[in-house]
């Protein structure tokens, strides 16, 4: 799998892969003919070339990159005041025909007021993709979305992203872009939850979101479906601010997190948690809203208080 999904010369791809099955029925057959070790170390011998080969893949900031994660993110800050260079703020029309924006925001810590979590499902209930909205006194949200960084010619791959077929990719997005390609352009559904986080924990969270975009800009990694993902990626993170939060394997299928966090305090337990993702279903609000300039406070309008 990893000669099928990186070796670098698509001619030779089959062959390659041909030529590998071959020494590994050949390390058989010698392990048959002539003894168990001398088979076994033929193909430790060939598997030690192709670890090696393995190891030197390095990912990179520098490839023809999709539109949409063209252009790396970071912050500065100032004081209370972080500064983020190019926030993707896209008109979308369809997948292939959109106005890109890229642009600079500032963002003021003692404005900061809430913490939601978006999930966006498109195919079965336990996968959805996990993305964190940042609000401001102003009105204003600025989203949070861990993803694969895919190359032109790219499409997403849950078995790629088990090998090293995408970088990572921090985007950093006005809700209108990245909420409404999701509803409205993509059919996604969508549901949004507001998060109980204390202040302090909320700056910090949102400080650990600018220093991963700094450090993915200084130096890229690879994503992984499993151990680098747009879920497990944001629990590292809120786990150095609050530690002791439980590992779980809703943390995986994502599509869950609404339990986990409704049991472990996250969510507003005033409210049974059937009620919270009935009114955190914005999916039809945000294709009503759709171009509107207050678009984030439409797709919260039946949200409980």
């Amino acid at each position: 799998m990893a000669l099928l999904y990186q070796f670098p010369f698509p001619a030779l791809k089959a062959l390659v892969v041909a030529g590998w099955l071959g020494v590994a029925g050949l390390s058989i057959f010698v392990g048959r003919r002539h003894g168990v070790l001398r088979g076994s170390l033929l193909y430790m011998v060939a598997l030690a070339v192709l670890l090696g080969w393995w190891m030197n893949l390095k990912p990179s900031n520098t490839r023809e990159w999709a539109d949409d994660v063209a252009e790396t993110t970071t912050a500065v800050r100032h004081g209370d005041v972080v500064t983020f260079s190019h926030v993707r703020n896209f008109d979308w029309r369809s997948e292939t025909d959109y106005t890109p924006r890229w642009e600079q925001r500032q963002y003021d810590l003692g404005q900061l007021r809430s913490v939601d979590m978006l999930l966006s499902y498109w195919t079965v209930p336990a996968i959805a993709h996990t993305l964190v909205s940042f609000g401001f006194a102003d009105g204003r949200q600025l989203v949070f979305s861990v993803e694969i960084r895919k190359e032109r010619h790219e499409a997403f791959s849950e078995i790629g992203g088990f090998f090293k077929q995408f970088e990572t990719s921090l985007i950093v997005a006005d809700e209108r872009d990245i909420v409404r390609v999701r509803t409205n352009i993509r059919g996604e559904d969508v549901y949004l939850y507001r998060i109980n986080m204390p202040q302090d924990a909320m700056r910090e969270l949102f400080l650990a979101y600018a220093d991963e975009a700094n450090q993915l800009a200084a130096k890229p990694r690879f994503y992984h479906t499993v151990t680098a993902n747009c879920t497990t990626v944001v629990y590292e993170m809120v786990r150095k601010i609050i530690p002791g939060l439980p590992m779980d394997y809703r943390l995986l299928l994502s599509g869950y997190l609404p339990e986990y966090l409704y049991g472990i305090g996250g969510l507003d337990k005033r409210f049974p948690l059937e009620v919270l993702r009935q009114h955190g279903r914005i999916t039809d609000r945000a294709k009503a809203a759709d171009q509107d300039p207050d678009f984030s406070r439409l797709i919260r309008s039946n949200m409980p208080d």
